[in-house]
């Protein structure tokens, strides 16, 4: 035997280390590899299984210093040395050639500080810490690699540069952490990777990268090496005043989309636009149409397109699908010069059970509850965070402060809020775990929810979390202080269910509905809502908006128009899904594009025109958006005439200053119908959602109107009326 092998001993390393090396067993490989000093010197061993010949070469100089001598066991190769030197290694390969450093030669790579606010749940900071870092590591440039998996025997970095070899990187545990971290030398920006694990029971699968910057482009589910996203904003202007653009008394209109079914190059089949292509085709339509921002269904790697993002693997990542993260960056940027706000749908309720994804991730339920009543949701099929360990209330939180800060984002929506929020959510009797007072409610996620958004409103100021709540939990925008979860703002659910019912419903029964449209008004306050109709309401069998209208082809138009004007006269800021904004036929399908060839007929395009006068009209008038959240900016006129399905009420500025609105939900023109105003004189229609610029009837007033001293509905003047038939009319005083 050479090289200091003997019965029990391989390199001078025993047996049973060796052996558990060879199997991809062994926990400490640093104990074994690299450099190691003995009595009269050092002595350098590398384990590079198919490796045909290694030598040693001077870091600095660049002279060989001598040969490894191969072992017993293939693959197995040491050196002694006098003295310790700079080296790395000139390995041949039946491929080639390639010199690098010894990854097993450099030091603990992380900071005890990094670790330890790890632990806590609270380093801010993730996405530039875990994970694969591009660095520069005791001048030596390289990717350092770090993955949290405190139940695993051993882990290893896998991919193309080391033939999917989980025997060639295992990587270094650092107690008590549970975080393994190891430094390749020279690898660079664009390499695919995965985590190989070995868990408790075994080998487990191939493991994509938590905290991973960068993805492969769908289905292939590895994760790429990013380098850190060095971007040129010139974005600093929207930043400077997004805080008074996004308050309370802002107009605020969403365009929500999904980026791969706006619009396809080459058709209704094409394949997906770039961040670039949709920067240069989404903003100029936006900006016509008069939205104040976008929101985007999620655009976080996710595995299946078919979830439309909600089921996303990735929570640092964009998606590949799209472009590069700078082309993701670049079309933040696009959007904020062109004075429009990017909102990010984020979610931090639930993941999929691909095997590549976090589920079991060490062989162990790491990011998941254990026990399958809380930590698996029945109607989604997917796996519930569980935010009551640290670590994964920390990895959220910095998800959602890597988008914000990174990515210039201006509001995250976070999904299933409602789901988080109740332990017996969707489930039966006996098939949920009380908290520890015997209650429903979810203590851990209300903790992080309140956590989020207090860390949220202190370090990125002006930047909007926002709640997609659909229970009557108390205090969901309410600050933190007062008890309450501290959102921004909470979607409506309840108004858009109420209000897309009564709309259903035929003209002739809607005086028994009439409660549908007033009752929302008893609550609009007790938030600060947004009035979503967003892409869950055209799906699934649900129709599409116009659709959902009753009537004939005329009264599904007269109807969505009048619809949407009472949505954007209602207080609350508003949210529309694409094609909305037209009146598509079809039920949104994620595959296709919207139906644009419907622009050629006028009554679609006559929607669309209403949907950029209302958000004109919304944006200029004080009176419509400044006291959203407050009773005083609203007065009821007329709520209680069920039996003509009319509604009128006033708008109010922080001024006083008032805006007439009036809703006729019937196809029956109401001529001389009175209501009492505040203001004497001359009174000018705004609005009249049955122009013909629209591809209305033209009926109903126009132009100017004059008070008379009869008082009316509590005020001292009123106005005689034309009702267009299924219209609303916006009236101000002169």
């Amino acid at each position: 035997m050479s090289n200091g092998e003997t019965e029990r001993q391989v390199a001078g390393i025993e047996r049973a280390a060796v052996e558990a090396l060879i199997r991809g067993e062994h926990g400490d490989p640093f104990s074994i590899l690299g450099p190691h000093a003995f009595a009269h010197g050092l002595t350098i061993r590398a384990y590079l299984p198919g490796a045909l010949g290694v030598e040693l070469i001077h870091a600095v100089s660049g002279e060989v210093l001598g040969t490894l001598e191969q072992s017993s066991v293939p693959g197995l190769f040491s050196i002694r040395i006098e003295q310790q030197v700079p080296y790395r290694y000139r390995i041949q390969w039946g491929t080639g050639v390639q010199e690098t450093e010894d990854p097993y030669a450099f030091g603990q790579l992380l900071g005890e500080m990094d670790l330890y606010l790890f632990a806590e749940g609270n380093h801010r900071e993730l996405g530039k810490s875990l994970g694969a870092q591009f660095t520069t590591h005791e001048g030596v440039q390289g990717v350092r690699f770090s993955v949290w998996a405190p139940n695993a025997r051993r882990v290893s970095v896998v991919g193309h540069f080391n033939g999917w070899d989980g025997r060639r990187h295992p990587m270094r545990l650092r107690q008590p952490s549970g975080v393994w971290e190891l430094f390749i030398p020279r690898l660079a920006p664009g390499e695919v990777y995965k985590y190989e694990i070995l868990g408790r029971d075994g080998l487990l699968p191939l493991k994509a990268d938590p905290m991973a910057l960068a993805s492969e482009l769908p289905p292939a589910t590895g994760s790429v090496v990013s380098a850190p996203l060095q971007f040129d904003w010139h974005d600093a202007h929207w930043l400077e005043q997004r805080q008074a653009q996004q308050g309370y008394q802002a107009p605020m209109s969403i365009y929500e989309l999904h980026a791969g079914s706006w619009r396809r190059e080459g058709g209704e089949n094409g394949r997906l636009l770039s961040w670039r292509e949709l920067s240069e085709q989404l903003i100029p339509y936006v900006q016509q149409l008069g939205f104040t921002h976008i929101e985007l269904m999620p655009i976080m790697e996710h595995p299946f397109g078919g979830s439309w993002g909600y089921q996303l693997l990735s929570q640092f990542a964009p998606t590949a699908r799209y472009g590069s993260p700078a082309d993701f960056a670049a079309f933040v940027d696009a959007c904020h010069q062109a004075g429009i706000g990017v909102i990010l749908d984020w979610v931090p309720a639930h993941f999929p059970t691909d095997a590549h994804g976090l589920g079991q991730f060490d062989g162990t339920a790491l990011y998941e509850y254990a026990h399958p009543f809380e930590g698996f949701h029945q109607d989604w099929d997917t796996y519930i965070y569980n935010l009551g360990r640290t670590e994964v209330h920390g990895f959220m939180l910095a998800s959602a402060l890597h988008w914000l800060r990174t990515y210039h984002i201006d509001g995250l929506r976070v999904d299933a809020v409602a789901s988080m929020l109740y332990r017996d959510y969707s489930r039966k009797e006996g098939e949920w775990i009380p908290n520890r007072f015997g209650g429903r409610e979810n203590l851990e996620s209300i903790d992080f929810l309140r956590h989020l958004n207090d860390v949220v409103a202190q370090e990125v100021p002006g930047a909007l979390v926002i709640a997609e709540e659909s229970t009557a939990w108390p205090g969901v925008s309410r600050p933190t202080q007062e008890g309450g979860l501290g959102f921004s703002y909470k979607w409506n659910m309840g108004w858009m269910h109420d209000s897309l019912k009564y709309a259903a419903e035929d003209p002739l029964h809607r005086r028994h509905h009439h409660h549908q449209l007033t009752f929302g008004l008893l609550y609009a306050f007790s938030e600060h809502f947004v009035l979503p109709i967003s892409h869950d309401e055209v799906v699934h069998g649900k129709r599409s908006l116009l659709d959902k209208m009753p009537g004939d082809r005329w009264q599904k138009f007269a109807n969505l128009r009048l619809y949407l004007s009472f949505m954007w006269s209602h207080p609350g800021k508003k949210l529309l899904f694409m094609g909305c904004e037209f009146g598509q036929w079809r039920e949104w399908n994620h595959d296709h594009e919207l139906d644009w060839y419907l622009l050629r007929y006028g009554e679609h395009k006559g929607v669309q025109q209403l949907v950029s006068d209302l958000n004109g009209l919304y944006r200029h008038e004080p009176a419509l958006h400044q006291l959203d959240g407050s009773a005083e900016g609203f007065a009821w006129l007329i709520g209680d005439d069920a039996s003509n399905s009319v509604f009128a009420w006033l708008r109010h500025d922080k001024d006083g200053a008032p805006l007439l609105v009036v809703h006729n939900f019937t196809p029956e023109p109401r001529n001389g119908y009175r209501i009492g105003v505040p203001k004497e004189g001359a009174w000018h229609v705004l609005l009249n959602s049955d122009a013909e610029r629209y591809a209305g009837s033209n009926a109903g007033c126009q132009g100017g109107l004059f008070s008379e001293s009869l008082a009316s509905h509590g005020q001292p003047q009123s106005l005689s009326l034309d009702l267009p038939p299924l219209g609303t009319l916006v009236i101000k005083p002169q």
